[in-house]
């Protein structure tokens, strides 16, 4: 069976990105860690400390994980430029969570910008997003798929 394991963020700033991710949607820190490595092999950047912060939902880890790597001071590019918008590659998260007790959380916290929102089936779906441009879908679930074909 072929299932996404964790997705990995490299946040300009881990402790707000903690703030947005924990304290704002929700999740819970399932490891956070220092180890001195060069990662270079692995993802073409010679590091020399990385900082691992991995979230998710304790008791429904099929939920999947969210990484927060620090790479120290490797030399990162800001491509793309973090506007919230469909761009190439990585452009959104998606979580089910309670939306309006999120949106409310984020809105104290001062994170997430306007959220757009819109009815769903399951009763409203909205994005925000987060501190490096990362647009976040807050789902009220229950999830679907859409048909194939």
């Amino acid at each position: 069976m072929t299932m996404v394991h964790h997705t990995g963020l490299c946040p300009a700033d881990v402790e707000q990105s903690l703030r947005f991710y924990r304290d704002g949607i929700g999740m819970t820190v399932l490891a956070d860690f220092t180890m001195d490595a060069d990662l270079e092999p692995l993802l073409g950047r010679r590091t020399s400390h990385v900082r691992a912060v991995f979230l998710g939902t304790p008791d429904s880890p099929q939920g999947g994980t969210l990484e927060l790597l620090d790479l120290g001071d490797a030399e990162l590019t800001t491509e793309p430029g973090g506007s919230g918008l469909p761009h190439r590659g990585v452009f959104l998260l998606s979580f089910v969570v309670d939306v309006p007790g999120v949106l409310t959380r984020l809105a104290d916290l001062g994170l997430g910008g306007e959220p757009r929102t819109m009815p769903s089936p399951g009763g409203i779906t909205a994005t925000v997003v987060d501190p490096d441009g990362v647009t976040v879908e807050l789902l009220s679930g229950p999830v679907t798929m859409l048909p194939s074909g």
